[in-house]
């Protein structure tokens, strides 16, 4: 069964190897005119939904988001845990792809893109040098050591042949989350909750990314390491790097964040395009995904007769 949502590469070039052909060959569909200020991302219409196979109804993650965010601005969206805060965030990092909208990111290597269309090759450019996304849990691949896996990350930054200032940087940072160094040859899944996060916001921050997208990176954190995380945050923005961010711990944006909205169900309240919903509908009325016009609870004849749950087939993107 093929995949779903699939969005149409962004362009079409022979002989593209690292996706900056792609980008000289143009995009396939007409570019927003830029505003007056430097916008570095502007999300438009954005709409996501998911189906529950289990309860057989689809819900929506996330419904009309308009939003910009320009260059050196620190944004920070609030709401309760479930209002759809995570898959905005997780749209721009392309984990999940949308139904509806576009989102314009305005890339240093290929110039204005819509990221819902981008090639996957241009997707894994993006993701490993111009956007950083930190989350609350850590994912790094088995038998890598917390030193390797902030060291990747130096690498992908500062190239292959700058092993010295790779190694330097990753030590600096390891000590300055208070990282005991015994902890450094080991692997990551023996380490506390608040130990992985430090660690994957020093893989994250050492790269000084273009966007940096934080979700609740203060969550499992004690004071003194919300205070490092915080330093960290104010030297990237005094460098430039534009963040979005979400955040449950107010008294931590507090003379962080240049702009505060609030998340409420799927609804982004306070943006200058997407006036304050009052008719909130979190639940969506019909299957959002469909495989060839078949219900998900559709028996499919296989060649031996017997009837197979179109449910073992579904295939969606996950939360």
């Amino acid at each position: 069964v093929a995949p779903l949502c699939v969005a149409p590469p962004l362009c079409v070039a022979p002989g593209s190897h690292d996706g900056r052909d792609c980008a000289r060959a143009g995009p396939l569909h007409k570019l927003p005119e830029r505003g007056p200020m430097s916008e570095l991302l502007r999300i438009e219409g954005l709409s996501k939904r998911f189906y529950l196979h289990q309860a057989r109804r689809g819900i929506c993650g996330c419904e009309d988001i308009n939003l910009t965010v320009h260059a050196g601005e620190f944004v920070g969206i609030t709401g309760k845990s479930g209002s759809g805060k995570s898959t905005i965030l997780r749209g721009i990092y392309r984990t999940n792809l949308p139904q509806q909208g576009r989102i314009w990111y305005d890339s240093a290597g290929f110039g204005l893109v819509d990221i819902c269309r981008v090639s996957e090759r241009q997707m894994i450019y993006l993701r490993r040098f111009e956007i950083g996304y930190i989350s609350q849990f850590l994912q790094v691949l088995p038998r890598t050591t917390a030193f390797d896996v902030v060291a990747q990350s130096a690498l992908d930054a500062y190239g292959d042949g700058d092993l010295c200032r790779a190694q330097r940087e990753t030590e600096r940072l390891l000590r300055h989350f208070e990282l005991a160094e015994e902890l450094w040859g080991l692997y990551p899944l023996t380490f506390s909750g608040g130990e992985k996060l430090r660690l994957n916001i020093a893989a994250a921050m050492i790269k000084e990314p273009r966007l940096l997208l934080l979700d609740e990176p203060t969550a499992s954190l004690d004071n003194a390491s919300k205070r490092r995380v915080r330093e960290l945050i104010e030297r990237l923005k005094q460098g430039g790097c534009t963040m979005l961010g979400i955040f449950h711990d107010l008294e931590f944006m507090e003379g962080l964040c240049d702009r505060e909205f609030n998340m409420e169900e799927g609804y982004l309240e306070g943006t200058s395009k997407n006036p304050l919903h009052t008719s909130l509908r979190p639940i969506c009325p019909q299957p959002v995904l469909s495989l060839n016009g078949i219900s998900p609870a559709s028996p499919i004849k296989s060649q031996n007769g017997l009837g197979v749950n179109c449910l073992a087939l579904w295939r969606t993107s996950g939360f």
